[in-house]
């Protein structure tokens, strides 16, 4: 049985992917399938010791971005999505999946394009509240479509489309508490606040965290995950803002935080401060209470979308971008960590609104479909 996976661009498309490789693995195990070959296609790996430790293969393919706004390399791109799917083409022919799965992104179109083209059932899912092109215009081919949000199934047939929360990794699903603050070297009691940018960071938050730092840590410690782009800079500005501080070691700066890290930052936190992403859904299995500041201008407003619809549940308060300031941010930080009672009902809230079980219903049905695609 060979099953192809494809989406990425960045992590909230690749982890999610992988969720799904592991949930693949279990499964077959289950259920005596000893032949189970995973791929990877798209134009990087991302992470390819994460591919090499889930035993999936990378197959490299070309594909070109669509851009929202006018941009010459628009044109560009063109010629390499059209040469993407001539070598999507040539590769799917020799591998012939049973399966494509797509988690979206502009990098699955050329090997949607090639499954289609052979006829091979395609699953995807879709992140957001809001799809992107790309989910939209496969969902129309799509064998199953799988959704997140249930706000977003109504841009799919009915009869294709199932909820089922977004995948996370089996390393993620649960924090851990026992030593997290000796691991981050974090003081036993002071209370923590656990800042996420996502894999590429977020500036914004980033200008305003440091401008807030002084206030802050005179009453928490930071654990503040910046973005590989970002960490120098915000670690000199913060040194700045912080120079007069006898709290200073009380801000953990990490440009990215690996999985036991970040486990461990989880356990010890009282209140994540995070984007709209997938992580979202992370922090929901982690049952932390969130402060979610969405991005303004995301494609189809998606971020604002799942921020409120996260926020509905009673997990999450949101802090428009457009509104943000420091005096802002600081008063909704010390609100919430002066309100023990509303802390434990967020933390209720996020504990049912997440779904652990994502990766692993998404894997029955690709198993299930390939058995029937072999026969």
């Amino acid at each position: 049985m060979k099953i192809l996976l494809t989406g990425g661009g960045t992590g909230g498309h690749f982890y999610p992917v992988i969720a799904v490789a592991q949930a693949l693995r279990k499964v077959a195990a289950e259920t005596k399938l000893v032949d189970v070959q995973l791929y990877y296609m798209a134009p990087q790996p991302y992470d390819r010791q994460v591919l090499f430790d889930n035993r999936v293969v990378f197959v490299r393919n070309t594909a070109g971005k669509l851009r929202r706004y006018f941009s010459i390399a628009n044109f560009f791109d063109v010629f390499r999505t059209a040469w993407g799917i001539v070598t999507a083409l040539w590769s799917l022919y020799f591998i012939f999946p049973d399966v494509v799965f797509g988690k979206g992104g502009y990098v699955s179109f050329p090997v949607l394009c090639a499954a289609r083209f052979f006829g091979i059932p395609v699953v995807i899912h879709e992140s957001d509240s809001v799809p992107g092109r790309m989910n939209r215009w496969a969902g129309k081919f799509a064998i199953r479509v799988a959704v997140s949000y249930q706000e977003a199934a109504k841009f799919f047939p009915a009869e294709k489309v199932a909820v089922t929360g977004n995948p996370i990794r089996q390393e993620l699903l649960r924090p851990v508490h026992e030593g997290a603050r000796d691991f981050l070297e974090l003081a036993p009691a002071l209370p923590v606040i656990l800042v996420l940018g996502g894999s590429q960071g977020a500036e914004r938050i980033n200008e305003f965290l440091v401008d807030a730092l002084p206030r802050l840590v005179e009453k928490y410690q930071i654990i503040h995950q910046t973005g590989d782009a970002n960490f120098n800079k915000v670690r000199g500005l913060a040194n700045v803002v912080l120079s007069g501080s006898s709290h200073k070691d009380r801000y953990k700066p990490f440009a990215s935080l690996e999985v036991l890290a970040l486990r461990m930052a989880a356990g010890a936190a009282d209140v994540v401060i995070t984007r709209a992403g997938s992580t979202l859904f992370e922090i929901a299995a982690w049952g932390v209470p969130a402060i979610i500041i969405p991005i303004t201008d995301s494609n189809g407003d998606h971020q604002r979308q799942n921020a409120y619809n996260y926020a509905r549940s009673g997990a999450a308060v949101v802090i428009e971008e457009s509104n943000l300031s420091t005096a802002i941010l600081v008063s909704e930080i010390d609100r919430l960590m002066s309100q023990p009672a509303e802390r434990d009902v967020m933390k209720k809230a996020a504990l049912g609104f997440a779904r652990a079980d994502a990766a692993d219903i998404i894997a029955r049905e690709i198993i299930g479909l390939a058995l029937k695609h072999e026969k």
